[in-house]
């Protein structure tokens, strides 16, 4: 099989114009429907959770729109075509994840809260320590998922528009950070919804098309396709080529690499339950029944789509080339769009990449509103003004963290703008795996558990998954490290989690056992039964 069949050639590099007048009808149509529901939107449980008015089948499709990211397209695809198998096992982990999510943590989490994660943890605990660690567990996450969506971005219309001039890709990424804080500002929860759900089936059905091209070329015979790629990592100077189809190619290359696939694999595999845009979603349904058919539904969407990405990651190696996609603008991130501009020309390459910014969109609208939920319900209504802030008040301040966080986030994804999406998403999922997921379970199912362990185990998963990345090679010392001519690390990896997952549960039991007890009781009593049964799920407690 030849590339001579296919419409187009990567060294066309797509028509610029066409793709931009694309972004601008997309963003058009998402603006004004974002606009239309925003009108709607006045209380807090409207701009937090759009008023627990959908569905679960609509939820689990804005789950899939909200957890399918640029790192899903953009940075699988791109790590398949150059690391073949090793590249494949951020799909497997981000997917299986959602088998920990469904059994332990869904029902439970929607039965016993009502905006927020902490609304869970502190449920039977001391309100305001642990809504203000909350607070900053859940912006740490935010910042870090962020940033890979705003690099996602950048990468993806510099590949676009040509553009290799690293101010012009800054400027785009301030853009995406702008257009973001507008979805959020306009339509809040339930304008980020609608959008999301749109990206879902733009995305799928983008993917779906492109495997059915694939099938066609190769008349059905992935082995082929395999081969292919092979073939065009042996043309492209790669030292063993079929390394592509056996694992080891990037994680088994010595004990620090083999680590690290143990520690990409754990932050993966048990980073979902604690992401707080996820957990969010939960409460935008009406009851728990409704929140496992959502998770349900995501399962079979997020499932599908991550089965197609190690098709067109490996269509993309054979097609594109390793070389060609390291040396475009958007490098390791690119070869999606290239990818598409094989298969159909500029056209296609316009539709697809338009269907990527989207996701970039949509994910930042989701994350941001999150972020601006915990800031203002947990942090401002129930810490500095110890529950007494007004409704009005909390929407207010909401607002205004959006807006920070956009420029925060806009000033470092310029900074990350060089690094794989698949790997920056990866240490957010560290980070949720080793501050919240501790917290919830234990808040959930361990009597024991008091304000002391969730305190300890929040703050110690954080900040311990901060520090060892800050010393590892993700930062400085090696090769497409953030600061690749620097060099101050010591700990040989590039994601922290087999450090600080450990860490988090260990400060959570060291806390429950040296602590004070909190003496509620009662409140155990309660939470365990509405986690479990759902009863009084509708007449949420503030204590």
């Amino acid at each position: 099989m030849t590339t001579s069949f296919l419409a187009a050639s990567s060294s066309d590099g797509g028509n610029p114009v066409l793709n931009i007048i694309i972004f601008i009808a997309f963003i058009a149509v998402t603006m004004t429907i974002v606009t239309r529901v925003g009108k709607k939107t006045s209380a807090a449980s409207d701009f937090y959770t759009g008023g627990a008015s959908f569905s679960g089948t609509q939820n689990g499709l804005a789950i899939a729109g909200d957890y399918l990211s640029a790192a899903s397209f953009l940075g699988i695809v791109g790590s398949v075509a150059l690391n073949g198998y090793d590249g494949f096992l951020y799909s497997i982990g981000f997917f299986v994840a959602w088998v920990v999510a469904l059994l332990l943590v869904a029902e439970p989490l929607r039965n016993t809260g009502k905006f927020t994660m902490a609304d869970v943890l502190s449920f039977r605990l001391k309100q305001r320590p642990v809504r203000l660690a909350a607070s900053f567990a859940t912006l740490g996450v935010t910042l870090f998922y962020l940033i890979a969506q705003m690099a996602g971005a950048g990468a993806l219309v510099s590949t676009l528009l040509k553009i290799e001039e690293k101010p012009i890709q800054a400027l785009i990424i301030a853009i995406v950070g702008v257009v973001m804080i507008a979805y959020v500002l306009i339509g809040g929860m339930k304008g980020t919804t609608y959008v999301q759900m749109i990206k879902a089936v733009l995305l799928i059905a983008g993917v779906f098309i492109m495997v059915v091209i694939i099938a066609v070329m190769v008349k059905g015979n992935f082995s082929e396709l395999l081969q292919e790629a092979v073939n065009q990592h042996a043309l492209d100077g790669t030292e063993d080529p079929s390394a592509i189809l056996n694992p080891g190619m990037k994680y088994g290359v010595d004990t620090a690499h083999k680590l690290d696939f143990i520690s990409l694999g754990l932050a993966l595999c048990l980073g979902v339950s604690g992401l707080p845009h996820v957990l969010m979603r939960f409460y935008t349904v009406p009851t728990a029944k409704e929140a496992r058919k959502s998770v349900v539904w995501a399962i079979i969407l997020i499932g599908a789509f991550y089965l197609m990405t190690l098709v067109v990651g490996y269509a993309a190696a054979a097609y594109v080339g390793p070389a060609t996609i390291q040396d475009s603008p958007g490098g390791a991130n690119s070869a999606a769009p290239l990818l598409a501009l094989e298969l159909g020309g500029s056209i296609f390459m316009a539709l697809i990449s338009a269907v990527a910014f989207a996701t970039v969109l949509a994910v930042v609208a989701g994350l941001a509103i999150t972020a601006s939920a915990s800031v203002a319900h947990d942090f401002y209504h129930e810490v500095i003004r110890n529950g007494e802030s007004t409704e009005e008040e909390q929407v207010r301040v909401s607002k205004i963290t959006v807006v920070v966080l956009g420029v925060i986030s806009i000033a470092l994804g310029i900074l990350a703008m060089d690094q794989n999406v698949a790997f920056l998403v990866s240490l957010a999922f560290c980070v949720a795996a080793s501050a919240n997921l501790p917290t919830i379970l234990f808040s959930l199912y361990w009597k024991r558990f008091n304000t002391t362990g969730a305190v300890w185990s929040t703050y110690a998963g954080l900040i311990s998954s901060l520090v060892v990345l800050i010393f590892s090679n993700a930062v400085s010392g090696a090769k497409g490290a953030m600061f690749e001519n620097q060099d101050w690390s010591f700990i040989p990896l590039t994601n922290p989690a087999i450090i600080s997952i450990p860490i988090g549960f260990l400060f959570a039991i060291l806390g429950a056992y040296l602590g004070k007890p909190d003496n509620k009781e009662a409140l155990q009593a309660e939470m365990e039964v509405r986690s479990l049964t759902g009863v009084g799920v509708e007449a949420p407690v503030d204590h």
